[in-house]
């Protein structure tokens, strides 16, 4: 009698590796383009204070512009400050050919498909990053063919988002004019002002903070953003200081990567903690909930790999019963933060506004979800001319 084990043999149909009757539409084409965005003004926080960044003068963008057989197009981007952008643009080279002749459909497939392609060089950082960028557009594709928003496409809860404004209160910025930009975002209807610490000497952070928040006056929400760059003793002390403010969150008071130290200071602290933008995987999200590390929540599409992992991160903090409050591109994040179950916000950067042809607008301390197809966004010439490199895979139609 033959006792050896029998191996069963994998179906490949079953794991969907094999298109069927149902697949109606093929990749045909992709241009990748690496655009360089230049800030009007160098931009620094407390990163740069504590010596461990220049300031920032440009932003580093990767388009994926994708198009089907049928016709159907979609554009998604990812984006790198200070470094890291040609790195994006590199790698996602290497991929773009994985997914010609491939359904847009099947997007998780194909996000799958994607990180095996590159599996060595991990499932986090550059690699998910230079993913992000065809994801979207793979979802701004599948949304535009179904003439809807892609909040709609998703499901929304909301109409329009609460929104704060970040861009007026970094530290580069002396203190007056940091307030006279508050009174910009005041009138222009921004529901909440978010300046930045961290500085050498937290007492001239806290001058700051009270400043601001006399002029705010209860007007609207305030929060605070050190940018990992305290200690746990620091963040405890200055938390306990502005704890009468009543802020609505404290913002990457620690580490990234410091899910106890976070856990501590949120049990310890009436002020929200927020953190989560510097994360590059849904796995690192995770330390963060499954620790209770924060009350917000701030994951950021291009950084974790783009739409399809953010929905499995939205997933697991609504499960926690936490709040939302992405990080930076608005022009994706205000879809998703329309479609998450608790009540969002979503930062508002004017920054990357010459890279489109349209724009957001804001009413009421809100952001309206625009009613134009897929994410709502087309390149403008601006960012053409700002465009360092391009290549293309596939035929155009």
């Amino acid at each position: 009698m033959n006792t050896t084990p029998r191996l069963i043999q994998a179906n490949p149909l079953a794991a969907g590796l094999t298109a069927g009757a149902a697949s109606s539409d093929r990749i045909e084409w992709i241009r990748l383009s690496l655009v360089f965005l230049p800030l009007a003004m160098p931009i620094s926080d407390a990163k740069v204070l504590t010596g461990r960044q220049k300031p920032l003068t440009e932003i580093a963008f990767l388009f994926a512009e994708v198009q089907t057989r049928d016709g159907h197009e979609g554009v998604g981007f990812s984006y790198s400050k200070r470094a890291g952008g040609p790195g994006q643009y590199e790698h996602a080279k290497e991929l773009a050919n994985n997914l010609i002749g491939e359904d847009p459909n099947d997007i998780a497939r194909l996000w799958e498909k994607l990180i095996w392609a590159g599996a060595s060089v991990g499932r986090s950082g550059l690699a998910t990053q230079a993913i992000a960028a065809f994801d979207t557009a793979l979802w701004d594709l599948k949304a535009r063919r179904a003439k809807l928003p892609l909040a709609k496409l998703l499901g929304a809860h909301r109409d329009a988002v609460q929104c704060y404004n970040t861009s007026g209160g970094y530290l580069s910025s002396p203190l007056s004019e940091v307030l006279a930009n508050v009174e910009k975002s005041l009138e222009r209807g921004i529901g909440g002002i978010k300046i930045k610490v961290g500085q050498p000497d937290p007492m001239v952070d806290y001058e700051r903070v009270k400043a601001v928040h006399r002029l705010i006056d209860g007007r609207v929400h305030m929060m605070i953003d050190a940018n990992q760059q305290w200690d746990r003793v620091t963040a405890q002390r200055f938390g306990k200081l502005v704890e009468p403010l009543n802020l609505t969150w404290i913002e990457e008071p620690l580490d990234a990567w410091d899910a106890e130290g976070h856990a501590n200071l949120a049990a310890m602290l009436d002020t929200p903690i927020a953190s989560g933008e510097m994360l590059t995987s849904v796995a690192e999200h995770w330390e963060l909930i499954r620790h209770r590390s924060v009350d917000f929540i701030q994951p950021d599409a291009p950084r974790v790999g783009g739409i399809t992992p953010m929905l499995k991160i939205l997933a697991l903090a609504d499960h926690a019963r936490l709040r939302l409050a992405p990080h930076f591109a608005m022009e994706i994040h205000l879809h998703l933060a329309a479609s998450y179950a608790h009540e969002p916000w979503v930062e508002h950067f004017e920054w990357l506004e010459p890279m489109f042809n349209e724009r957001l607008t804001i009413q009421g301390g809100r952001m309206q979800v625009p009613d134009r197809h897929g994410l709502g966004f087309s390149l403008s010439e601006q960012a053409r001319r700002w465009t360092a490199q391009t290549a293309q895979f596939g035929n155009r139609a």
